[in-house]
């Protein structure tokens, strides 16, 4: 029995009255709190993501990236969407053009009022339009390349990759040279912007003082020019015994033709962005393509070994439903498929604060596996880290498929390799 303050007693009964009363009242102002809450681009029944991609342009291969995100959320909004909500995703070509999505960028926030850009493709798009989505307080989300900007959360809390960097990528490369051919002499074919200068970068944080000894030719090329075989001529008289493939898809695939034109087989190491064996290494003759190593953490779409695996399972059966048309051999579909998987994992977290605030503190405490990259290889972020990929291993074509060999391999500045004595 409690005494009151008048001095009258309350019953058990009474008091338990009293306790619910209060729950019930507690309840009312939890439910109050807890209405959605909506940015521009959410509602009760859509969001709003959008896209830029290089649908034409010379890297207009990237294109079906973007074609199977569309089909990856026409199937998301077959079972319901999200927490109830349909995807509305509205994809822009930018041509591989900088001023273009810019163009693109302003479009979709000003007017088709997204909640987010998600997966903007390539490196000087995004340089082009990471102050604008930043001033504007709209998620940049997971853009799909490796260069450095993306990690940078003290000056761009808006903006956060995807790919492991491409100076981590390097970082790799260097070490296996220095594990297993520590007195090679290294040729090194780069594009001329970001995207090549972060992977010499990755390259000198590694090799140190021995880059200047060990690299005898370093040539750039513009995404312009119609042909890199000049360089590849050029780096062949400085008789590399490595050859470093900096080069974006259709590039990396004139390199290959011309290594195999020139009779020339050094150790070839190409970039993970073209490492495609239908975009890539089929266009460059997979004969010619035999040999080469590069380093990943997606399974191979045409290797036998992942054929068992569920992961593979599921995209396969979702490919042949929602976008049979595709080129099965093209890594971009499931390059696509992983992402998308994880926009919907980061808008389910979200629950009913769409808000673009809410987006970016869910992508930015991340730590799981998706289901189609390499056993071991995980999503993780924090308010310090937007980096979600930091790990690879090395691989090898076979002439008909990547073979995975040595362990994963963590490529942060701070495992990087001591050089050697």
């Amino acid at each position: 029995m409690i005494t009151g303050r008048t001095g009258y007693s309350i019953s058990g009964n009474a008091w338990r009255l009293g306790k619910l009363v209060i729950s019930c009242a507690v309840l009312a102002v939890g439910s109050a709190s807890a209405e959605p809450q909506y940015d521009p681009g959410a509602s009760d029944t859509e969001i709003r993501i959008g896209n830029i991609m290089p649908y034409s342009g010379p890297a207009s291969a990237y294109g079906i990236i973007g074609k199977t995100m569309s089909a990856y959320f026409r199937m998301i909004n077959d079972n319901g969407g999200i927490n109830g909500r349909k995807i509305n995703f509205i994809s822009y070509d930018d041509a591989y053009s900088s001023s273009k999505a810019v163009e693109q960028a302003r479009r979709l926030v000003e007017d088709d009022e997204v909640l987010a850009i998600f997966a903007p493709f390539g490196t000087a798009s995004n340089a082009a339009i990471q102050k604008y989505m930043n001033h504007r307080h709209v998620p940049q989300l997971f853009v799909i390349t490796g260069a450095s900007h993306w990690a940078d959360p003290e000056h761009f809390p808006w903006t956060i990759g995807w790919l492991p960097s491409y100076r981590t990528e390097a970082r790799i490369y260097a070490d296996y040279i220095l594990r297993h051919h520590p007195g090679a002499r290294i040729g090194i074919l780069h594009q001329n912007d970001d995207f090549g200068r972060d992977y010499l970068l990755g390259l000198k944080d590694v090799l140190q003082d021995k880059y200047a000894q060990m690299v005898v030719a370093s040539l750039p090329y513009e995404v312009s020019e119609p042909t890199i075989d000049s360089q590849v001529v050029a780096i062949k008289s400085a008789a590399p015994d490595i050859f470093i493939d900096i080069a974006t898809p259709k590039f990396a695939a004139q390199a290959i033709r011309k290594l195999a034109e020139l009779d020339w087989h050094p150790i070839h190491i190409v970039t993970n962005v073209s490492v495609s064996v239908g975009a890539v290494l089929k266009p460059a003759g997979l004969d010619n393509a035999k040999g080469v190593l590069s380093a990943g953490y997606q399974m191979d779409v045409t290797d036998p070994q992942w054929d068992s695996h569920p992961g593979m399972q599921h995209f396969r059966a979702f490919m042949a439903k929602y976008f049979p048309e595709a080129d099965r051999s093209e890594s971009g579909p499931l390059v696509a498929f992983n992402m998308s998987s994880a926009l919907v994992e980061v808008i389910r977290r979200c629950g009913d604060d769409l808000t673009h605030e809410r987006i970016m503190q869910v992508a930015a405490d991340l730590d799981f596996e998706l289901e189609a990259y390499i056993p071991g290889i995980r999503i993780k972020t924090s308010p310090t880290d937007f980096h979600p990929i930091e790990q690879l291993q090395m691989m090898r074509f076979t002439g008909e498929s990547w073979e995975w060999f040595g362990p994963l391999l963590d490529g942060r500045a701070d495992q990087a390799t001591p050089l050697p004595d």
